[in-house]
């Protein structure tokens, strides 16, 4: 009597950990649906790592003066979200075509302040000209906003992958295609930053030089990254839908009777 509970408690037990080992197959994602997930994702990491790359440096804008200025050297300067630099550069290492000092990827006395409107509040001078504080603060904060929800969207679709969560990922999917869409913004915001620059003209001498100004590779590393993040989005949010609809559009051809 003895064994055969022993052996009718065994088998309730082997019962239990299969019905749970099969809801847990059942529950879990398809290796179809974990592949597409996956290549989704390393798009995903693409679009982050430029997005980090752009808001991490400081060379969104580039601002020149114009090198017949009577001397052998030039000014430039490049800013970001953070920080500027300023460069003095020899006139011989600019390219004969360029009519303006640059680009700022040359070689010279560069001297680079972050900008204190985060700490103090203070405007910051460039080439006798004031920025506007309350735009850069709003191109940055936009820009941080960009990275925390991207995070959070890799946070979800980690937790899909891991834990078979499938309704995350479609919270997932509204997060990338969100951050892509604030640092788009934010690239909108930083460009109005640099026409209130220009036109914020201090009326203390020295005379402020003429200046021409040209987007360089951070801003395009930003921009590529807003529209990587947006089209990963739509594809997780694709990932999620029924397929009963691509199926119906896309039917699958039988074999034809002879």
């Amino acid at each position: 009597m003895m064994w055969s509970n022993f052996l009718m408690q065994e088998e309730d037990r082997r019962r239990g950990a299969s019905g749970r080992a099969r809801g847990q197959h059942k529950s879990g994602l398809s290796p179809e649906q974990e592949g597409k997930i996956k290549l989704v994702l390393l798009l995903t990491s693409v679009g982050a790592t430029l997005a980090v790359l752009a808001v991490g440096t400081e060379f969104w804008v580039e601002l020149n003066t114009f090198k017949a200025n009577g001397s052998v050297v030039c000014d430039a300067a490049h800013l970001g979200l953070w920080k500027m630099c300023t460069k003095r550069l020899w006139q011989a290492d600019v390219p004969v075509d360029r009519e303006t000092c640059g680009p700022a990827e040359l070689p010279g006395e560069a001297n680079c302040t972050y900008f204190k409107f985060f700490t103090t509040g203070e405007n910051a001078r460039i080439f006798q000209r004031t920025t506007k504080k309350e735009v850069n603060l709003a191109a940055a904060v936009i820009a941080v906003l960009s990275l925390a929800v991207m995070v959070l969207g890799c946070l979800c679709v980690i937790m899909v992958l891991s834990k078979g969560a499938e309704f995350l990922l479609r919270v997932g999917a509204v997060c990338f295609g969100l951050s892509g869409l604030l640092l788009l913004v934010s690239l909108e915001v930083f460009r109005h930053s640099v026409q209130a620059l220009l036109q914020r003209v201090g009326p203390e001498p020295p005379v402020a030089p003429a200046l021409t100004y040209e987007y360089s590779w951070s801003l395009g590393c930003g921009m590529g990254a807003g529209l990587v993040l947006m089209l990963a989005g739509i594809c997780f949010l694709l990932l999620t839908l029924p397929s009963w609809p691509w199926s119906s559009l896309c039917p699958k051809q039988g074999h034809r009777a002879t």
